[in-house]
Protein backbone atom coordinates (compact mmCIF):
# COMPACT_ATOMS: atom_id res chain seq x y z
CA UNK A 1 0.00 0.00 0.00
CA UNK A 2 0.84 3.63 -0.70
CA UNK A 3 1.06 5.33 2.42
CA UNK A 4 3.35 8.36 1.52
CA UNK A 5 3.95 9.79 -2.22
CA UNK A 6 5.87 12.28 -3.42
CA UNK A 7 5.11 13.34 -7.07
CA UNK A 8 7.86 15.06 -9.54
CA UNK A 9 6.69 17.19 -12.09
CA UNK A 10 9.16 18.54 -14.39
CA UNK A 11 7.99 21.83 -16.28
CA UNK A 12 9.29 24.20 -19.41
CA UNK A 13 6.79 26.92 -19.81
CA UNK A 14 3.64 25.76 -18.91
CA UNK A 15 1.97 28.62 -17.58
CA UNK A 16 -1.23 27.22 -19.48
CA UNK A 17 -1.68 23.75 -17.75
CA UNK A 18 -0.33 24.49 -14.26
CA UNK A 19 -3.59 26.35 -13.12
CA UNK A 20 -5.42 22.67 -13.85
CA UNK A 21 -2.25 20.67 -12.47
CA UNK A 22 -2.54 22.61 -9.04
CA UNK A 23 -6.36 21.89 -9.18
CA UNK A 24 -6.09 17.88 -9.86
CA UNK A 25 -2.68 17.79 -6.75
CA UNK A 26 -5.90 19.27 -4.43
CA UNK A 27 -7.86 16.54 -5.40
CA UNK A 28 -5.58 14.03 -4.69
CA UNK A 29 -4.62 15.40 -1.46
CA UNK A 30 -8.49 14.87 -0.36
CA UNK A 31 -8.93 11.01 -1.93
CA UNK A 32 -5.14 10.38 -0.32
CA UNK A 33 -6.92 11.74 3.05
CA UNK A 34 -4.02 11.09 6.00
CA UNK A 35 -1.59 9.78 3.82
CA UNK A 36 1.61 11.86 3.03
CA UNK A 37 2.03 14.55 0.01
CA UNK A 38 4.98 16.10 -1.39
CA UNK A 39 4.64 17.45 -4.54
CA UNK A 40 8.32 18.80 -6.35
CA UNK A 41 7.85 21.12 -9.18
CA UNK A 42 11.43 21.62 -11.18
CA UNK A 43 11.57 24.65 -13.47
CA UNK A 44 13.89 23.78 -16.25
CA UNK A 45 14.50 27.36 -17.24
CA UNK A 46 11.13 28.75 -18.21
CA UNK A 47 10.24 32.31 -19.33
CA UNK A 48 6.70 32.61 -19.06
CA UNK A 49 5.06 32.69 -16.09
CA UNK A 50 5.09 29.53 -14.87
CA UNK A 51 7.72 30.55 -11.94
CA UNK A 52 5.38 32.26 -10.64
CA UNK A 53 2.79 30.60 -10.58
CA UNK A 54 4.44 27.67 -9.03
CA UNK A 55 5.95 29.96 -6.41
CA UNK A 56 2.64 31.49 -5.68
CA UNK A 57 0.82 28.08 -5.52
CA UNK A 58 3.85 26.93 -2.70
CA UNK A 59 2.59 29.54 -0.27
CA UNK A 60 -0.78 29.19 -0.35
CA UNK A 61 -0.33 25.29 0.23
CA UNK A 62 1.96 25.94 3.58
CA UNK A 63 -0.54 25.89 6.04
CA UNK A 64 -2.53 23.24 4.28
CA UNK A 65 -0.54 19.77 4.93
CA UNK A 66 0.59 19.75 1.24
CA UNK A 67 4.28 19.93 1.28
CA UNK A 68 5.32 22.17 -1.89
CA UNK A 69 8.92 21.95 -3.05
CA UNK A 70 10.19 23.91 -6.37
CA UNK A 71 13.61 23.77 -7.99
CA UNK A 72 13.90 26.74 -10.46
CA UNK A 73 16.93 26.29 -13.39
CA UNK A 74 17.82 29.74 -15.21
CA UNK A 75 18.56 28.02 -18.25
CA UNK A 76 16.53 25.06 -20.36
CA UNK A 77 18.64 21.76 -19.64
CA UNK A 78 16.14 18.96 -20.23
CA UNK A 79 13.60 16.73 -18.94
CA UNK A 80 15.85 14.19 -17.55
CA UNK A 81 18.05 16.50 -15.89
CA UNK A 82 14.75 17.86 -14.34
CA UNK A 83 13.84 14.65 -12.94
CA UNK A 84 17.16 13.56 -12.08
CA UNK A 85 17.04 17.05 -9.82
CA UNK A 86 13.58 16.63 -8.24
CA UNK A 87 14.12 12.78 -7.30
CA UNK A 88 17.14 13.68 -5.49
CA UNK A 89 15.03 15.75 -3.46
CA UNK A 90 12.01 13.87 -2.60
CA UNK A 91 11.58 12.43 0.64
CA UNK A 92 8.79 10.12 0.60
CA UNK A 93 8.53 6.53 0.59
CA UNK A 94 7.24 6.16 -2.90
CA UNK A 95 8.25 8.75 -6.05
CA UNK A 96 5.71 9.52 -8.42
CA UNK A 97 6.83 11.15 -11.85
CA UNK A 98 4.34 12.99 -14.03
CA UNK A 99 3.86 15.70 -16.99
CA UNK A 100 2.37 18.59 -16.30
CA UNK A 101 -0.35 17.82 -18.99
CA UNK A 102 -1.55 15.22 -16.52
CA UNK A 103 -2.44 13.14 -19.64
CA UNK A 104 -2.68 10.20 -17.17
CA UNK A 105 -4.71 11.74 -14.56
CA UNK A 106 -2.81 11.86 -10.89
CA UNK A 107 -5.62 9.49 -9.41
CA UNK A 108 -4.49 6.54 -11.68
CA UNK A 109 -1.90 5.72 -8.79
CA UNK A 110 -4.67 5.68 -6.26
CA UNK A 111 -6.48 2.88 -8.54
CA UNK A 112 -3.19 0.78 -9.01
CA UNK A 113 -3.08 0.71 -5.73
CA UNK A 114 -6.58 0.08 -4.68
CA UNK A 115 -6.47 -2.91 -7.17
CA UNK A 116 -3.58 -3.93 -5.32
CA UNK A 117 -0.83 -4.03 -8.68
CA UNK A 118 1.58 -2.06 -6.40
CA UNK A 119 3.93 -4.46 -4.67
CA UNK A 120 7.45 -4.31 -3.39
CA UNK A 121 10.64 -4.57 -5.21
CA UNK A 122 9.30 -3.24 -8.92
CA UNK A 123 9.24 -0.29 -10.98
CA UNK A 124 6.33 0.51 -12.19
CA UNK A 125 5.31 2.23 -15.60
CA UNK A 126 2.53 3.32 -17.23
CA UNK A 127 1.78 2.01 -20.36
CA UNK A 128 -0.64 3.31 -23.31
CA UNK A 129 0.11 -0.15 -25.36
CA UNK A 130 -1.46 -2.31 -22.63
CA UNK A 131 -4.75 -4.29 -23.60
CA UNK A 132 -6.50 -2.26 -20.62
CA UNK A 133 -5.38 1.01 -21.32
CA UNK A 134 -8.00 3.30 -22.11
CA UNK A 135 -5.65 5.83 -24.94
CA UNK A 136 -6.87 8.55 -27.12
CA UNK A 137 -4.00 10.00 -28.86
CA UNK A 138 -3.05 11.12 -32.62
CA UNK A 139 -2.45 9.06 -35.34
CA UNK A 140 1.21 10.45 -35.65
CA UNK A 141 2.02 8.89 -31.75
CA UNK A 142 1.27 5.70 -33.18
CA UNK A 143 3.87 5.61 -35.84
CA UNK A 144 6.55 7.32 -33.53
CA UNK A 145 5.83 5.07 -30.84
CA UNK A 146 6.07 1.80 -33.14
CA UNK A 147 9.52 3.26 -34.75
CA UNK A 148 11.02 3.79 -31.25
CA UNK A 149 9.67 0.65 -29.85
CA UNK A 150 10.87 -1.54 -32.76
CA UNK A 151 14.64 0.28 -32.40
CA UNK A 152 14.66 -0.05 -28.67
CA UNK A 153 14.02 -3.15 -29.13
CA UNK A 154 16.87 -3.92 -31.71
CA UNK A 155 19.45 -1.53 -30.35
CA UNK A 156 18.84 -1.59 -26.95
CA UNK A 157 17.24 -5.08 -26.22
CA UNK A 158 14.41 -3.46 -24.65
CA UNK A 159 10.91 -5.21 -25.07
CA UNK A 160 9.02 -2.93 -22.81
CA UNK A 161 5.60 -1.94 -24.88
CA UNK A 162 5.94 1.69 -24.06
CA UNK A 163 8.99 3.78 -22.55
CA UNK A 164 7.84 6.69 -23.47
CA UNK A 165 5.17 7.88 -20.97
CA UNK A 166 5.73 10.14 -18.03
CA UNK A 167 3.89 8.46 -15.94
CA UNK A 168 6.26 6.41 -13.56
CA UNK A 169 6.21 4.70 -9.81
CA UNK A 170 9.37 3.88 -7.70
CA UNK A 171 10.04 2.86 -4.15
CA UNK A 172 12.30 5.61 -3.36
CA UNK A 173 15.43 3.59 -3.00
CA UNK A 174 15.63 1.90 -6.17
CA UNK A 175 14.24 5.77 -7.95
CA UNK A 176 17.51 7.61 -6.28
CA UNK A 177 20.07 4.47 -7.31
CA UNK A 178 18.69 5.06 -10.65
CA UNK A 179 18.64 8.64 -11.04
CA UNK A 180 21.78 8.93 -9.60
CA UNK A 181 23.63 7.13 -12.15
CA UNK A 182 21.17 8.99 -15.00
CA UNK A 183 23.29 10.88 -17.50
CA UNK A 184 21.02 11.67 -20.77
CA UNK A 185 19.76 15.17 -19.72
CA UNK A 186 16.50 15.47 -22.46
CA UNK A 187 13.47 13.08 -23.68
CA UNK A 188 15.86 9.89 -24.21
CA UNK A 189 16.66 9.65 -20.61
CA UNK A 190 13.54 7.11 -20.12
CA UNK A 191 15.75 4.45 -22.22
CA UNK A 192 18.99 5.02 -20.03
CA UNK A 193 16.85 4.71 -17.24
CA UNK A 194 15.57 1.59 -18.44
CA UNK A 195 19.30 0.41 -19.00
CA UNK A 196 20.30 1.34 -15.04
CA UNK A 197 17.41 -0.45 -13.98
CA UNK A 198 18.46 -3.06 -15.45
CA UNK A 199 22.39 -3.29 -14.93
CA UNK A 200 20.84 -3.18 -10.94
CA UNK A 201 18.88 -6.04 -11.38
CA UNK A 202 15.29 -3.71 -10.83
CA UNK A 203 12.07 -5.71 -11.89
CA UNK A 204 10.13 -2.93 -14.44
CA UNK A 205 6.06 -3.90 -14.51
CA UNK A 206 3.76 -2.20 -16.87
CA UNK A 207 0.83 -1.03 -15.84
CA UNK A 208 -2.41 -0.03 -17.72
CA UNK A 209 -3.42 3.70 -17.66
CA UNK A 210 -6.43 6.13 -18.85
CA UNK A 211 -4.26 8.71 -21.25
CA UNK A 212 -5.15 11.49 -23.34
CA UNK A 213 -3.71 12.98 -25.65
CA UNK A 214 -2.59 16.89 -25.07
CA UNK A 215 -1.91 19.59 -27.31
CA UNK A 216 1.40 21.93 -26.86
CA UNK A 217 3.92 19.02 -26.66
CA UNK A 218 7.45 19.99 -26.25
CA UNK A 219 8.85 17.48 -28.77
CA UNK A 220 9.69 17.89 -32.21
CA UNK A 221 8.15 15.33 -33.95
CA UNK A 222 10.60 16.29 -36.98
CA UNK A 223 14.12 16.08 -35.07
CA UNK A 224 13.05 14.36 -32.18
CA UNK A 225 13.29 11.14 -33.37
CA UNK A 226 16.91 11.54 -35.70
CA UNK A 227 18.15 12.69 -31.76
CA UNK A 228 16.89 9.74 -30.25
CA UNK A 229 18.23 7.04 -32.89
CA UNK A 230 21.43 8.71 -31.88
CA UNK A 231 21.42 8.53 -28.59
CA UNK A 232 20.08 4.81 -28.84
CA UNK A 233 23.51 4.79 -30.39
CA UNK A 234 25.21 6.29 -27.79
CA UNK A 235 23.54 4.05 -25.00
CA UNK A 236 24.58 1.07 -27.37
CA UNK A 237 27.86 1.49 -26.68
CA UNK A 238 27.66 2.78 -23.08
CA UNK A 239 25.68 -0.34 -22.02
CA UNK A 240 27.02 -2.98 -24.45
Amino acid sequence: MIKDLSIVFPSYNEEKRLKNTFKQILKLKKKLKKRKLEVIFVDDGSFDKSKNLINNFRETQKKKGIKIESILFEKNIGKGFALKKGVEKCTKKWILTSDVDLSVPLDQVLKWDETNLIKKNKIYFGSRNLSESKVIKKNYRYILGAILNFLTNKILNINIKDTQCGFKLYEKSKAKKIFSNMMVKGFAHDLELILIARKLRFSIKELPIKWTHKDGSKVNIFFEPIKMFLILLLLKIKYF
